[in-house]
């Protein structure tokens, strides 16, 4: 009671807060009613704010990620320029240690063509000296050759003139004619020709002049006592071919074809051997003996095409009707 009692006292204390609390409550309540409305009100309003917001976020964001990506990009750009730029450096760095390289070789080319020229030059003056050398020692074989020779004619003629001289003295040792004086065997006989020795190239001159002047005999005789004086000249083969010749200019064409073997078994390898051969066709054909002649021709036209003697064995052969063999 006393509580029931206190509450009323109390209500009865402040009847105007009874008054204002409904009211207020009341207030409140209208207050509750219409904020559904506010509510739906600014959902309306911020609806196309948050779409707005939202498409805005979906353009910036693209916008944001493109300037991310272009600000990469242009990193990676510079990057390139500067990794160009240090590689144009060091092409730059290789050309001039080129150029550098290439002067050094230009250098060392010409060091070593004046090198090369000097050596060639002193090569060249070397081989001119021992050419030079060779044909003045080639020269004095030749003398030496043509001294011994000589030393040989003289040494056959002073034993050819001892043996006349003892030949002569021996039928003054028995007795004088009509009680002449009888002579010493040791004095020298001066009767007769004197002996003149001569020298291997004059004795060939003079059998050759005694050729061209037609004395066939001469030259016979010439030629056979050079070659009896010097079988192993280098011109014995000539010699002995130029016998061939004068018997063939003598009309003796079996004494000719005679010579000319001797001249081909003697001297196989001798300059004149060609010229034995046709001469040989050509003694052989006067003494119609034309088979002989032909294979003689043929041989020279064969062994010998390039010498003078083969062209005019292959002219024979023509002349017989047989074809040169090639």
């Amino acid at each position: 009671m006393a509580s029931g009692c206190g509450r009323s006292a109390t209500a009865k204390n402040f009847p105007s807060i009874r008054a204002t609390t409904r009211p207020h409550t009341q207030k409140i309540g209208g207050r509750t009613s219409s904020l559904p409305r506010n509510e739906m009100a600014m959902r309306h309003l911020l609806r196309p704010a948050g779409v707005a917001l939202i498409l805005a976020v979906a353009i910036v964001r693209p916008a944001l990620a493109a300037n991310k990506e272009h600000q990469q990009l242009m990193a990676d750009i510079r990057i390139l320029q500067e990794q160009a730029q240090q590689l144009q450096n060091l092409i730059g760095s290789l050309n001039e240690a080129l150029k550098a390289l290439n002067v050094r070789l230009d250098d060392q080319t010409n060091t070593n063509r004046k090198s090369f020229a000097d050596q060639k030059l002193t090569i060249d003056n070397l081989s001119s000296d021992v050419r030079i050398v060779r044909e003045k020692v080639d020269d004095n074989n030749v003398r030496v050759s043509q001294l011994s020779q000589e030393v040989d004619a003289l040494r056959q003629a002073i034993q050819q003139a001892g043996a006349r001289t003892s030949t002569s003295a021996e039928p003054s040792e028995t007795a004088a004619p009509n009680g002449g004086a009888a002579v010493d065997p040791g004095t020298p006989n001066t009767g007769g020709a004197p002996i003149v020795a001569m020298s291997p190239q004059r004795l060939y001159d003079a059998a050759e002049s005694d050729y061209f002047a037609g004395q066939w005999d001469l030259a016979i005789q010439g030629f056979e006592s050079y070659i009896r004086s010097y079988p192993k000249s280098d011109k014995a083969d000539d010699a002995q071919v130029y016998i061939g010749n004068s018997y063939l200019q003598a009309g003796k064409n079996d004494k000719a074809v005679e010579a000319y073997d001797e001249a081909i078994r003697s001297y196989a390898n001798g300059n004149a051997i060609p010229e034995a051969y046709y001469k040989k066709g050509l003694a052989l054909r006067n003494l119609r003996q034309l088979e002989l002649a032909r294979q003689a021709f043929e041989y020279a036209a064969k062994t010998y095409p390039d010498s003078a003697a083969g062209q005019l064995a292959k002219q024979q052969l023509t002349q017989l009707g047989t074809p040169a063999a090639r």
